[in-house]
């Protein structure tokens, strides 16, 4: 389908983005990579009167290290953050994330800012975000205002943002000693999305003991989720395969599993215990070889 006719412009500042945005609230759209608003453009599933681009905006696409955290510009591209020789070192959950995302030509185009505030409920970067206790920065006419990754997303395709806000930066922790991180996932074959992804980032004291924990699932309910019950088994004890798989047995307490045509909701509940399993394990790994 071809879509609705719109205006279209490209401002060269933020301030003028968001006056644009502000002027037109709900009947405007906002374009970073395109990934997610074209389709839906496409099927006119969504029709704004206005399209305002992103991409001339300076500064947006930056990593940078920031007060003893890692901020990402939200114009920042999957390829970048996978390449990110700073994320690489100084938090490798993110790179290693990336590297999951759909196919090259996704990942040269789409930003880590249009997955987030797509919030699809199969999306890879939500669980990330949530496993590292990830900051969202917001822009709109009253200025900044910071919102923690668990309360962003809200439901399908609903998060937490006004509609005459936009993000700006994703803020992470720098990876610490005995910090390790994984994500695993089953994807979906056609088009990359998770099945069931889990991500885990798990810091140990000097005796083996986990000393805090970052669980973030996606695809298993109609949002990215913080697997509190599974953190709270492995917290503060020695860590063991049993325990891990203890913790993993919990990833799903309490939550209604989606169904579809690609699994029902035992079949993803099961493959959230795995991959959590998976996760869990390779990130306690990597901690115990970062001493």
């Amino acid at each position: 389908m071809i879509p609705a006719a719109f205006d279209y412009i490209a401002p060269h500042s933020l301030d003028e983005a968001v006056r644009a945005l502000a002027a037109h609230g709900e009947n405007a759209k906002l374009l970073a990579g395109g990934h997610s608003l074209l389709p839906l453009l496409k099927l006119r599933l969504a029709n704004p009167t206005l399209l305002i681009d992103l991409g001339r905006i300076s500064g947006l696409g930056e990593i940078n290290e920031q007060d003893g955290k890692i901020a990402i510009g939200a114009l920042a591209t999957h390829y970048q953050i996978e390449s990110s020789e700073l994320l690489k070192k100084r938090c490798p959950l993110l790179p290693e994330t990336a590297r999951e995302i759909g196919d090259v030509q996704v990942r040269n185009r789409g930003t880590i800012g249009g997955s987030l505030t797509h919030a699809d409920p199969a999306a890879d970067w939500p669980a990330a975000i949530l496993a590292l206790s990830g900051e969202l920065e917001l822009r709109g006419p009253k200025g900044k205002r910071t919102i923690g990754a668990e309360q962003f997303f809200l439901g399908p395709m609903t998060t937490a943002i006004e509609p005459n806000e936009i993000l700006t930066e994703i803020r992470v922790p720098i990876t610490s000693r005995r910090t390790g991180s994984a994500y695993q996932k089953m994807a979906q074959q056609a088009s990359g999305y998770a099945i069931v992804g889990v991500a885990a980032s798990v810091r140990l004291d000097s005796k083996g003991r986990c000393d805090e924990i970052g669980i973030g699932v996606t695809g298993l309910r109609d949002k990215a989720f913080r697997a509190r019950a599974a953190e709270e088994r492995l917290r503060g004890k020695k860590v063991t395969a049993k325990l891990i798989e203890d913790s993993a047995a919990r990833v799903a307490d309490g939550i209604e599993p989606l169904e579809d045509l690609h699994a029902n909701g035992e079949f993803r509940a099961h493959l959230a215990r795995v991959y959590a399993a998976r996760a869990i394990q390779d990130a306690v790994k990597r901690a115990t070889s970062r001493r």
